[in-house]
């Protein structure tokens, strides 16, 4: 372990000694994808921030990007986060369970009943938000800026056939990031999960390591996975967050006037990145331009209600036993909070 975290620091020292330190303050600020903000969330986040801070600090401040995962794998640059090395790092919820197990709670399948209250529930502003942040914050160390959905709601992707029902899922081999709770959900399925970290996703189902895969659209769309699958089946049936983090020790060492800046420019570019998903996902960068070269299907609620029959209680029942009386509490503060707010609309 402590061999792979100095080479892990290493690779990220060598890339962000090529960086110039010009201002008084720079926040390095790294993402596992495209830095176009037109293609990725993230990639809008990162865009907005930059701009903001920059152009309100007077010179005070830079903010340096690195998207494409240039400074290592996701798990591995929120280490770098921790340690100081790296001062904010967007992230999926497969690199933050490796720091923070609970995040596997919002995986309960079919929990969230369309993307309005996903939003609402996915936000430091909601009461589960502020409940989840402060024990993440309290267990890692970090300080979260930004909660939002990792892009939509998952569909499922594959190479052998429509999956219209769960016993089309029968055998398929499905990628999933290193989630318990995902390999849960596509065990119980009928599948064999294929945990793979992202770097390695393509080749996989290029090559045919993994049959499929599952993500929202806008990652397919940007990934590229229609050059390797053949069908697209909208299922709906979990959606995860992104967690933006920042070292709390460089935090607290900002003045007062740049955390507001801070803290403003990451809840804007937060919300901008939420809005841009939504935009990629009904634009001809999302599903309409998948559907030109894959075979789309929508699965009705009434085979959702199965899926759904069949993976909550794995997924519940794993919770429970791997994270105890504190995963219990998370996930019934979860459910909670997306009654709550389901009552709103």
């Amino acid at each position: 372990m402590k061999l792979f975290k100095t080479m892990s620091f290493g690779l990220a020292a060598a890339v962000l000694a090529t960086q110039a330190l010009a201002a008084d303050v720079t926040i390095r600020l790294a993402h596992l994808n495209p830095d176009d903000p037109f293609q990725s969330h993230s990639g809008t986040m990162a865009a907005v921030f930059k701009s903001l801070v920059e152009s309100n600090s007077n010179g005070e401040i830079e903010v340096q990007l690195f998207p494409n995962g240039q400074l290592g794998k996701d798990n591995e640059v929120i280490e770098q986060v921790r340690a100081g090395i790296v001062e904010s790092t967007i992230s999926s919820s497969g690199g933050i369970a490796q720091h923070y197990n609970l995040v596997g709670v919002f995986d309960i399948p079919f929990a969230f009943p369309n993307i309005g209250v996903a939003s609402r529930v996915m936000s430091k502003d909601s009461t589960f938000g502020q409940k989840f942040i402060g024990d993440l914050e309290g267990a890692t160390g970090l300080k979260v800026l930004g909660l939002l959905d990792s892009g939509g709601f998952f569909a499922f992707t594959n190479s052998k056939n429509p999956i219209t029902s769960v016993e089309d899922m029968e055998g398929l081999r499905i990628r999933t990031m290193t989630l318990p709770t995902h390999e849960a959900i596509v065990s119980s399925l009928g599948g064999q999960p294929t945990p793979l970290p992202w770097a390695e996703v393509y080749t996989a189902l290029q090559t045919g390591v993994a049959d499929g895969q599952m993500n929202p659209i806008p990652v397919i769309a940007f990934a590229k996975f229609d050059e390797v699958q053949k069908y697209l089946s909208i299922t709906n049936h979990v959606i995860t967050p992104y967690i933006w983090s920042m070292n709390a020790d460089f935090y607290a060492g900002l003045s007062d006037e740049h955390k507001n800046l801070v803290n403003w420019a990451a809840e804007v570019a937060t919300e901008s990145g939420r809005a841009m998903s939504r935009v990629i996902e009904a634009s001809d960068r999302g599903l309409p331009a998948l559907a030109e070269r894959m075979e789309v299907n929508v699965v009705p609620p009434a085979e959702q209600a199965k899926f759904a029959e069949a993976a909550q209680p794995a997924v519940r029942a794993l919770i429970e036993e791997q994270y105890g009386a504190a995963g219990v509490e998370m996930l019934d503060a979860l459910l909670a909070s997306v009654e709550e707010e389901k009552a709103a609309f």
